[in-house]
């Protein structure tokens, strides 16, 4: 006699993701629209995009929404918008090039409220002048808006150039600093 095996519901049911390798995310609304934030299995943050960003993140299947990861991150942004925090302190991990990771490192030491230049990123890495374009290129790929400051880095000759997350939303955070006048 032949039986047939009938699946037990856990056997008919998805399979949970990899905690090894599960990406997480949530969306924390703010001034700057509701912003999207990622963090792999540590908690560590790998990605903070603003709506309609030049190449910014967007949810995949296969990630779990889990905003209790996102606490801190969420106390530390609403603070930072409030004009009581100056400088994050958070886990955050980028996979870049060996270039890109010397760039967003030097973003983290542009301080709250001061601005820099392209050039003046590409001589805090010990790049010539000609990195120029090369930096603005690594800025821009910048995975971590506003928590690695790349708003902080305007065009040698005083103005707003670039911003992934939009012009307009880089005026409000320098505004929001005091690097700009309201």
């Amino acid at each position: 006699m032949t039986t047939t095996a009938t699946p037990t519901p856990a056997a008919t049911m998805t399979t949970p993701a990899d905690p090894a390798t599960t990406t997480y995310w949530t969306r924390i609304d703010s001034p700057l629209g509701a912003l999207l934030l990622i963090a792999d299995r540590t908690g560590a943050l790998t990605s903070l995009s603003v709506p309609d960003q030049k190449g910014g993140r967007t949810v995949r299947e296969d990630w779990v929404h889990d905003p209790g990861r996102f606490r801190a991150a969420e106390e530390q942004l609403r603070a930072y918008f409030a004009g009581d925090l100056e400088e994050f302190s958070l886990p955050l991990r980028t996979h870049g090039t060996a270039f890109q990771e010397r760039v967003w490192a030097a973003l983290d030491s542009v301080p709250y409220g001061a601005t820099t230049t392209y050039g003046g990123i590409a001589a805090r890495i010990g790049a010539s002048r000609a990195a120029v374009r090369a930096v603005g290129g690594a800025i821009g790929a910048n995975p971590l808006l506003l928590l690695r400051p790349c708003h902080r880095v305007i065009g040698a000759d005083g103005s707003l150039t670039g911003y992934a997350g939009g012009l307009e939303r880089k005026v409000r955070l320098l505004t929001l600093e005091g690097a700009l006048a309201s």
